[in-house]
């Protein structure tokens, strides 16, 4: 979910960054991605410090860390909002973005890991892979973003370095390469070997030292040159070169095994694991230059693909300043009550002042401005152009002015009044749309309102400017009671909305208790009829529809077609004429009607279809053809017997061994499907599907049974029927 930063104490002077930009080889725009409390905004903290772009260390636990700036962030101790920065190691600029690990917020991460081009997965060395690594290790397969891996706390007890290794392997199914092997665990943790250096790497623990790299003595190296030959081995396996020195037992010097890791990892073919301990700064700087050799420049990712929406083909954009400008608007939010949106620059250089084209908005409106003003002759396509005011470097809660930017970077932008968190923005002589990005329906609601009647119309000015910033987060009103209904993702999600009202927008709202989001589907097949005359200031309204329905398959969506047949050749010309109107106008009504079915919830898994309509003379508007199929389709849904969808949450509980009966017990009660029971890491993990509506309440109800030592994550399965 994101936020406002606070406002700057004054606007800052104009840098050149970006005017003059470094090579795009030396550029890294990367992720930090994990379960909650595995220790994402530590890393990033400790990233920042050792980078030089802070001074002073912030602690989650303190709530002074520079990553979660939100006041709802440092009171609760986790990401609520990705945050991005940017800073310098080893003369590369590394653009980061911290993301949430709470599972109520992974529309941050969906839409943060659809503009990086790496990722670093903190794992607690305790507890291994738990259920959000798992959502958020299976997002970047989806976009197709190298990784490396840090198993973090390795001082802890019960770290365990090789066991995560073999989780990684085993739950995520991936191919982990150790290129560190740590020395010591626990309160033993004293540092890591570096296995393709071939160094002893010691970790003071002070803040502000650096690790001591020495050459290892004989007892290292037997550590060293067993766990370094098994390194190359694995390497080998996906890597043909290195799979040729292996075999012919060539010696493999050090920068050829880099160069081996880093083909491989960019490949996603592997994934590179190190150690540390980030609370401690212990591990972090080889953690960042990790970053530099093994995850991608901009110009090592494949070329951005989009289609062309003039001509529909598809069309591609390298990583370059040269060419057109493609950017990918990613994040929106309200900056000193003005619209600000967070760029990804594919390729091209961004100005502030620029005019840029936005292919999804309809034509422009008076004080819009066409794209092609200055060549009447070009055909006018849909799509409007709007303008840069001012561009900005961000880090976290802070900006710095800049003049333009060019491929490769993530900034942010003011003066987009129409843009929308996936939208692209591309030089308006060479148009391209990209992806758009995925979007989750919400499955949770509760009713607000306003504690003031003087505070409803600025109430509800507020709740849409979150719901813009939020594409998880919808605000509708009940056609029923005219109560207003905020939907998002879980109770958590909704209870920062509440805050952020009365935060940043001083309203004060009274909400109802949270309710489930329900859809409807039908179960058979049935089929109505529907006229509609009535006369309406003189004029006369008809429309006669008939509608079949059927249901679809779980999760197919909805499907609506004509059937109508061609007109009879003994009609006159006109009704001829009028029927394509009629069809399509009832078609429009059909699909309206799909927003609320017969018990007053979203019609999903349908198909409709238009059997038939009467055109009529002399009745010039469409309307009563819409309202006729309309009301046929509510009328065919009936027959067909309509049945309630709820949501189906999955959910994982990792547990201590003794409570694991107290948990599956609690389960059983709720009427859920338990999956299965097994190992995570030095715990239990229970596995289980159940209805949201029995797990309202549940995050209390878990922690008390087991003496406050369960974590757990539920996250939206699927719509269906429950017994």
């Amino acid at each position: 979910m994101s936020s406002v930063p606070p406002p700057a104490a004054s606007e800052p002077k104009a840098s050149p960054t970006g005017a003059k930009s470094k090579k795009l080889d030396r550029v890294r725009n990367i992720g930090i991605i994990a379960h909650i409390d595995a220790g994402k905004t530590t890393v990033s903290e400790r990233f920042l410090f050792c980078s030089g772009r802070i001074h002073k260390v912030g602690d989650v636990d303190d709530g002074n860390t520079q990553m979660d700036w939100m006041p709802e962030e440092r009171k609760r101790g986790i990401t609520i909002t990705a945050a991005a920065t940017s800073f310098t190691w080893r003369n590369h600029d590394v653009h980061l973005i911290d993301t949430p690990g709470h599972v109520d917020f992974t529309i941050e991460v969906e839409r943060s890991l659809r503009v990086l081009d790496g990722a670093v997965v903190v794992m607690s060395a305790v507890d291994g892979v738990e259920p959000q690594t798992e959502t958020v290790w299976h997002q970047a397969d989806k976009f197709h973003v190298p990784r490396l891996v840090f198993v973090n706390k390795m001082d802890r007890v019960g770290a365990n370095f090789d066991s995560v290794v073999e989780d990684v392997r085993k739950t995520l199914a991936a191919y982990p390469i150790p290129i560190q092997e740590p020395i010591g665990a626990e309160d033993t943790f004293q540092g890591a070997y570096d296995l393709i250096e071939q160094k002893r790497i010691t970790f003071s623990g002070s803040e502000e030292d650096p690790p001591e790299v020495t050459d290892p003595t004989d007892e290292d190296l037997a550590i060293i040159g067993p766990a370094r030959e098994q390194l190359i081995e694995r390497v080998g396996e996906v890597d043909d070169v290195m799979a040729e020195l292996f075999l012919t037992g060539s010696p493999v010097d050090a920068p050829t095994l880099r160069a081996a890791v880093r083909r491989v990892t960019l490949a996603r073919k592997a994934v590179p694991v190190m150690c540390g301990s980030a609370l401690r700064n212990r591990g972090v700087q080889p953690l960042l230059d990790a970053v530099i050799d093994f995850l991608p420049a901009p110009t090592e990712v494949p070329a951005i693909t989009g289609q062309n929406p003039r001509t529909g083909e598809l069309e591609s954009r390298p990583s370059d300043d040269k060419a057109p400008l493609c950017a990918l608007a990613f994040k929106i939010f309200n900056l000193e009550g003005r619209k600000a949106v967070y760029l990804r620059i594919y390729s091209g250089v961004l100005k502030a002042g620029d005019d840029v084209f936005n292919p999804r908005l309809g034509p422009p409106a008076k004080e819009g401005k066409a794209w092609n003003k200055a060549e009447p002759k070009e055909p006018k396509p849909l799509g409007r152009v709007e303008k840069i005011t001012r561009l900005f470097s961000v880090h976290a809660a802070s900006r710095d002015k800049i003049e333009q930017a060019g491929a490769g970077h993530i900034v942010l932008a003011v003066g987009l009044k129409d843009t929308a968190t996936g939208d692209t923005l591309c030089d308006p002589r060479a148009q391209i749309v990209l992806e758009p990005i995925d979007t989750y329906q919400p499955v949770i609601s509760q009713a607000v309102e306003a504690a003031t009647s003087a505070d409803a119309e600025k109430m509800l000015t507020a709740l849409q400017k979150i719901a813009d910033e939020d594409p998880t987060f919808q605000v509708r009103e009940d056609a029923e009671t005219g109560q207003t209904l905020i939907s998002g993702m879980g109770e958590l999600h909704l209870e920062i909305a509440r805050d952020r009202l009365e935060r940043e927008y001083n309203v004060v709202a009274r909400t109802g208790r949270p309710q489930v989001v329900y859809h409807e589907t039908v179960l058979g097949t049935g089929e109505a009829e529907h006229l509609f005359e009535r006369v309406a200031d003189d004029e006369q309204l008809f429309g006669r529809a008939t509608v079949r329905v059927s249901p679809r398959e779980r999760g197919a969506g909805l499907l609506v077609r004509s059937e109508v047949p061609p007109p009879s050749p003994d009609w006159i010309p006109a009704l001829q004429r009028a029927l394509p109107g009629c069809v399509e106008a009832a078609l429009s009504g059909i699909r309206e009607a799909m927003g609320s079915g017969p018990k007053g919830n979203k019609l999903v898994d349908i198909e409709a279809v238009l059997v038939s309509v009467e055109p009529k003379l002399d009745v010039a508007a469409d309307v009563g053809w819409r309202i006729a199929g309309s009301r046929a389709l509510i009328k065919a849904c009936e027959a067909a017997n309509t049945a309630l969808l709820e949501p189906i949450m999955h959910l994982e509980v990792v547990v201590p061994d003794e409570f694991v009966g107290d948990v599956l017990g609690d389960l059983n009660q709720r009427r859920a499907q338990i999956h299965d029971v097994g190992v995570r890491g030095t715990r239990r993990c229970v596995i289980a599907e159940l209805p949201l509506r029995a797990l309202f309440g549940y995050s209390t109800a878990v922690r008390s049974a087991t003496q406050g030592r369960a974590d757990f994550v539920m996250t939206f399965s699927k719509y269906d029927t429950w017994s």
